[in-house]
């Protein structure tokens, strides 16, 4: 299954609104280098295939 690459720009302006917080456009432009840099981090673990007969894991309560 091919994973599209998520839209960051459209991502932080949600996130901006929904946390009541602006950025300036430097600071934006930052943030979106780092969510680019996690998400090629993050690539090869997400590309690691998994037995579909894996159990879920657990939920922990307090």
């Amino acid at each position: 299954m091919k994973q599209t690459s998520p839209d960051w720009a459209a991502y932080v302006a949600q996130m901006e609104q929904v946390l009541g917080v602006t950025l300036d456009d430097q600071r934006r432009a930052e943030l979106m280098v780092q969510f680019a840099r996690i998400a090629g981090m993050a690539e090869p673990l997400m590309a690691f295939p998994l037995d579909d007969r894996l159990e879920v894991a657990g939920v922990y309560k307090a």
